[in-house]
């Protein structure tokens, strides 16, 4: 087995240990006996439909944000084509607001998105800040947790019928106020989660992979060998306490 992976602009939107979660994605699967062809996309470079089985897109702050917003926007059809194809995209915190319609800043500047997501963020006053956890079901029957950390003033707001990636159990989530945090659309997901977010989470680092062997396939999604997950377990578990300490907030 194969996935090709291609990691946008990791010059500019890298501040959120994203290349760490790069490496949780690699070496979960190299102790698979699967091959992780790894390529990144910069400004200028190509992105052909088809190509990659996962795109992921990582966190910066506004001005990162600013530099490749128009560059990403100009990708908008490739990486709409990919999703709808169903390659895998995960999109962290600057990556997530900038795979929406727009996002606006502090100075009101208004950035283009991709649309992948029908949602928009405004950049708030208040930073949103402190260890989150989350409910979610990718899959209908398995209900699970993710543990994370956000940190982000931006405040995002998904269009109707838009499903949320989890409910919130405590943390702010998108906006502060709804309850839901990031977003899907298939096997695309976007979040406010890092810190990293897939050391803390091997489930869901393996339901990545496994999705991206089935786009490579073109199957159905593998049962991956399980991994003995002790020291991930173990981050996930404090992080998740670290969480619910700050109290639910929905």
């Amino acid at each position: 087995m194969k996935v090709v992976v291609g990691h946008l602009y990791p010059d500019y939107l890298n501040i959120y240990a994203d290349r760490g979660n790069i490496a949780v994605l690699e070496r979960r699967a190299a102790w698979r006996g699967i091959e992780f062809d790894y390529r990144t996309i910069t400004v200028g470079d190509p992105l052909r439909p088809g190509e990659h089985d996962l795109l992921y897109v990582g966190g910066g702050q506004d001005r990162e944000q600013a530099l490749i917003a128009p560059d990403l926007a100009a990708r908008g059809g490739a990486v709409r084509e990919a999703a709808e194809a169903g390659a895998v995209v995960l999109a962290v915190c600057g990556g997530y607001q900038l795979l929406g319609r727009f996002y606006r800043d502090r100075a009101g500047v208004e950035l283009p998105g991709v649309g992948l997501f029908d949602h928009h963020t405004i950049a708030g006053e208040r930073r949103m800040i402190g260890d989150v956890l989350l409910e979610c079901e990718l899959e209908p029957g398995r209900p699970r947790t993710l543990a994370g950390f956000e940190n982000h003033a931006g405040r995002t707001v998904l269009g109707p019928g838009v499903a949320p990636l989890g409910r919130v159990v405590a943390g702010f989530g998108n906006d502060g106020e709804s309850g839901y945090e990031g977003c899907r659309r298939g096997r695309a997901i976007g979040t406010y989660l890092h810190g990293p977010l897939l050391p803390r989470n091997p489930w869901f680092a393996d339901w990545l992979l496994a999705q991206a062997v089935a786009h490579r396939t073109g199957a159905e999604p593998p049962e991956l060998e399980r991994l003995p997950d002790d020291f991930e377990s173990e981050a996930h578990r404090v992080a998740a306490e670290r969480a619910k300490s700050r109290g639910g907030r929905f």
